[in-house]
């Protein structure tokens, strides 16, 4: 009895060690199924499951080059994408600057076929452009997403044509670096001219990238891709550059404008009538003849107030330090214009201005820019 119960025994762990062996490996092969693996392979093929290769498949065919002309001449290249089909017409969004330069564009798909647009119209502050073309043409329209939803840390994918159309349809993957960034924008000159709020990405962004789709994991359109800070600072003989920060336009705000353009309209923007500087201008400051009041280290001057213009009806004048606008503390003329374009023509403001080491604060009712 005792020789059968030691040939069992062993036998018994023997199964119960093969039957634990399988459960285990059923378990981990079930686990595996639903965790995403980073690689399957199948037969000499391996697919990486950490790809968005099917959402950048929801955006890639509705992704142009936006090609500008002026007359016969080429200006310009940026991306864009087409947002939406109405009947026979296509819509396609881009930047401002793609297009302001030229009269005319034409957009190459990822196909290489090509067609030819209308230029709605476009706004330089929100850098928005509308352009139509006909319904036939486009091979797909993209899938609109949400800002809302998208957390700092998620992935994110730009499409576009960097260095124009040669390298169209290029890919670049990051993740959202930033939500509501404040950027100080030129149009031009040396100081900044306004501020635009904006989704900040490392997904590498390059010149021709203008316009394009910046998308969520979905492969939904979130933002408009316009613009690159590339900061480079000099300590010696060392140039350090900042690289990986990317810029987008929220959907959301874009559809706003583009809403607004789709009607051949403008954008309606405040106008209080006077001509400003930074007070940091110091040589500007001297040059028209203001000093600054003891203590003062924010604000914007007035240069000159145009004659029957709100700011005249309210009584500005040369020389007053602009230090409010309603709350807000105003830094510089960038950070004006972003508080003063929040409001809309035909309201009410309270300004708030130091003159002459006093302060006062002044009612202005907008009207339209013109």
């Amino acid at each position: 009895m005792k020789s059968k119960n030691k040939i069992i025994i062993p036998v018994l762990v023997f199964l119960a060690f093969i039957l634990g062996a399988s459960w285990s490996y059923l378990v981990i092969r079930e686990l595996n199924n639903h965790t995403s693996p980073v690689s399957k392979v199948l037969g000499t093929y391996t697919i990486d499951e950490n790809s968005i290769s099917s959402s950048v498949d929801k955006i890639y065919d509705a992704t142009v080059t936006v090609i500008t002309y002026s007359g016969e001449n080429q200006v310009s290249s940026g991306t864009g994408f087409v947002y939406k089909e109405e009947g026979k017409t296509a819509y396609i969004m881009t930047n401002n600057h793609v297009v302001s330069s030229g009269n005319a564009a034409k957009i190459i798909f990822s196909d290489g076929s090509e067609a030819e647009t209308k230029i709605l119209g476009g706004d330089t502050y929100a850098d928005i452009a509308i352009l139509t073309t006909e319904s036939k043409n486009i091979k797909q329209v993209a899938t609109l997403g949400s800002t809302k939803e998208i957390k700092v840390g998620d992935t994110t994918f730009a499409v576009g044509a960097p260095l124009g159309d040669t390298y169209s349809g290029t890919v670049t993957k990051g993740i959202l670096s930033g939500k509501e960034r404040l950027v100080e924008v030129s149009l031009g000159g040396t100081s900044s001219d306004y501020y635009m709020k904006v989704l900040q990405t490392d997904a590498a962004l390059n010149p021709g990238n203008s316009g394009g789709p910046l998308c969520n994991i979905n492969g939904e359109v979130i933002g408009v891709t316009s613009l690159k800070l590339t900061q480079q600072q000099t300590s010696l003989t060392t140039t350090y550059s900042v690289e990986g920060m990317g810029f987008a336009i929220p959907i959301e705000d874009a559809l706003n404008y583009a809403n607004i353009i789709e009607k051949g309209e403008a954008v309606k923007r405040p106008y209080v009538g006077i001509s400003m500087i930074d007070i940091t201008d110091s040589y500007y400051l001297w040059q028209a003849g203001i000093v600054l009041p003891e203590g003062i280290k924010k604000g914007v001057a007035i240069l000159e107030v145009v004659g029957d213009s709100p700011a005249s009806k309210a009584g500005l004048q040369k020389g007053d330090i602009i230090t409010k606008l309603e709350k807000e503390e105003i830094d510089s003329v960038a950070e004006l214009r972003y508080e003063l374009y929040k409001h809309n023509p035909g309201e009410t403001i309270k300004i708030s201005v130091n003159r002459n080491g006093k302060e006062k604060e002044k009612s202005i009712t907008l009207v339209e820019s013109k």
